[in-house]
């Protein structure tokens, strides 16, 4: 049997990488496993690197139903993400990919330039009605390799000349580039950004998002969004029992000095592959921790790994549910993070003239 293409093989060396498995999707009909076939290989070609390919999208805004999501309509830039989270619960779209969620979905990067022009088209049409669109809901759309593809900022280029109102969730620093287009649009009540600080621990923080920005330096996009009129709110995703529970009230504390003006948390989720992925990860980094952080998991969700029932899965249930819920809201009211936001604006929404190529400066 041949090796499969993304499979590790012996000797491979992972440097800043959440997982450590490549298994195969779970749609693929076949499993395979990488061997060592004798061939020496040069010590940088056993280092897994990120590769990107392009892809030519069709469409550009994705619809949703889920009666818990306080937005309907999202964009996603990229597939796959570079930050390697272990927790991630988007690892298992890589699947529908024929690719892993393991190692693939950290290495195996989608980059979708040209969708500037793909949602143009899309914002133009008659049977159009604006609300808000959600970007990194799925993909951080601000991961490294944004850098070097523009494709988020070539979205913000065309939702800023339409004036459509845009809630945006990242850790990644590359936000702080496009601040010449979020200030205006946070002038006119069109953008809000979720910064997610999961843990203020830098340890932790390596371990287990290898490749994103350090808790530190997050803080800092938040002080530099909040400078710029860019309102934040502090996302404290995911709370992992045993972990990180314990920090709650120290990261609301530190984002709302950094400037945040309101705050969200959401337990860990584990879909799918995914809680394979984390517990071999806990396996690994604190095999002290693994059985009491699993049994607590657990806990929140009936017996099971995971729970996908609408209302309950971004928090649970049970004792452990009801303490950091209760714990939440004391620290919002404490803070002053609690009070409500006003909607972003959708009233100013206009498709601009088709003249020119004003988008193309994006």
């Amino acid at each position: 049997m041949q090796p499969k293409e993304n499979s590790i093989l012996p000797g491979q060396r992972l440097r800043a990488r959440g997982a450590a498995s490549n298994d195969s999707g779970r749609f693929e009909g076949q499993a395979r496993v990488g061997f060592d076939d004798g061939w020496d290989i040069a010590e940088e070609e056993r280092l897994v690197q990120t590769e990107v390919r392009l892809e030519r999208p069709r469409s550009a805004i994705t619809y949703n139903r889920s009666p818990d999501l306080p937005f309907d309509r999202s964009i996603n830039p990229y597939r796959g993400c570079e930050h390697g989270c272990i927790y991630c619960f988007a690892r298992p779209t890589h699947a529908y990919l024929n690719l892993s969620p393991g190692l693939d979905f950290e290495t195996k990067l989608i980059a979708r330039p040209g969708i500037g022009a793909v949602l143009e088209r899309e914002l133009r049409a008659k049977a159009y009605k604006v609300a808000t669109i959600a970007i990194g809901t799925n993909t951080d759309p601000y991961q490294p390799c944004e850098a070097e593809y523009g494709v988020m900022r070539e979205v913000l280029g065309v939702l800023s000349a339409f004036r459509h109102p845009v809630a945006v969730t990242t850790k990644g620093t590359l936000i702080e580039r496009d601040l010449d287009i979020l200030g205006p649009l946070a002038e006119q009540g069109l953008v809000r950004v979720g910064v997610s600080v999961t843990t203020l621990d830098p340890v932790l923080a390596r371990r287990m998002e290898p490749r994103a920005p350090a808790p530190a330096r997050r803080l800092e996009v938040i002080r530099r969004l909040t400078t710029a009129g860019v309102p934040v709110r502090a996302m404290i995703a995911p709370v992992v029992p045993g972990l990180s529970d314990h920090e709650l009230e120290s990261i609301m504390e530190a984002t709302r000095a950094a400037g945040a003006v309101a705050a969200s948390f959401i337990s860990i989720r584990l879909p799918l592959e995914v809680s394979g992925l984390f517990q071999d990860w806990l396996a690994r980094h604190y095999p002290d921790r693994a059985a009491k952080v699993m049994a607590r998991v657990r806990e929140l969700h009936g017996g099971k790994d995971y729970d996908a029932q609408w209302g309950t899965r971004f928090r649970g249930e049970g004792v452990w549910a009801d303490l950091m819920a209760r714990r939440f809201a004391l620290a919002v009211a404490r803070l002053g993070l609690d009070r409500v936001q006003p909607p972003l604006r959708t009233d100013l929404f206009a498709p601009p003239g088709r003249a020119g190529n004003q988008l193309m400066l994006f």
